[in-house]
């Protein structure tokens, strides 16, 4: 499965663990987190979700030859249950990245309500790079977070950026060493938990109530559009490049 699910004093804690292939996230993976997060939802004990990976690595995304043999296909998809109970968790959402965080590793963490990140981490979203387009709210969510002009350069040309300049966006609360990520993340989700669940309930309600339906109907474009392309020749042709490790060329005939 390559996801540990715990409950400790009042915090539920998903870990992406698959660390000799930096996290990469499988559909049955995405099914584990799904589930985790709705079992954190539906315990009363649980006032807080931490999300974080193993090994020094948040999750490098997708695992693609998985992804490629199940890709998601609308609604009922594991990626697409996941992000749904992501974005609709009543319970205040931690993400802890203590490395990279690629794809859906970034992307997810436009939904949680605190993000804090080693020094270390490093963050992409290569859509554009991969003949795909972004997903689940991210085309909506990164220009609010970080400006119509940062979220461009990152969704446009795909490259990676630091975690000093993912907290510069807005993306990211706090960068601390790589020894002071858990403890940091330990100590604000014990903090949470000892606070009035209703209140933090109410709170995050109201802050994200105007957002939410925006959020809905721009995850289900970018679906569509997503599921598209991914049928298409130049996201074949990326596919095909990153497994058999060349450079991929779009200069094909429309």
């Amino acid at each position: 499965m390559s996801v540990d699910f715990n409950i400790h004093q009042g915090i539920a804690t998903l870990a992406f663990n698959r660390p000799e292939k930096k996290n990469a996230i499988t559909s049955a993976m995405y099914q584990a987190l799904a589930d985790g997060m709705l079992q954190a939802a539906s315990d009363a004990a649980v006032r807080a979700i931490i999300i974080t990976g193993e090994g020094g690595v948040f999750t490098a995304g997708n695992d693609l030859e998985d992804f490629l043999k199940n890709p998601p296909q609308g609604s009922d998809s594991p990626v697409a249950q996941f992000m749904a109970h992501l974005r609709d968790a009543s319970k205040p959402v931690i993400a802890s990245v203590p490395g990279l965080a690629i794809g859906i590793g970034t992307t997810l963490l436009m939904h949680c309500d605190l993000v804090y990140a080693s020094d270390t981490a490093r963050f992409a979203m290569p859509f554009s790079q991969l003949g795909l387009c972004p997903e689940f709210a991210s085309s909506l969510l990164l220009p609010r977070v970080a400006g119509y002009q940062r979220a461009a350069e990152k969704l446009l040309l795909g490259e990676a950026f630091t975690a000093a300049e993912a907290q510069q966006m807005g993306l990211v609360n706090q960068v601390v060493s790589a020894q002071e990520l858990q403890p940091l993340v330990l100590k604000q989700a014990a903090k949470l938990a000892a606070l009035p669940a209703e209140s933090l309930r109410v709170t995050k309600q109201l802050m994200k109530s105007e957002l939410q339906a925006s959020i809905t109907a721009s995850m289900q474009q970018e679906m569509q559009h997503f599921t598209h392309m991914l049928n298409a020749p130049d996201a074949k042709e990326a596919f095909s490049a990153f497994l058999e490790k060349r450079k991929p060329n779009f200069n094909h005939p429309d």
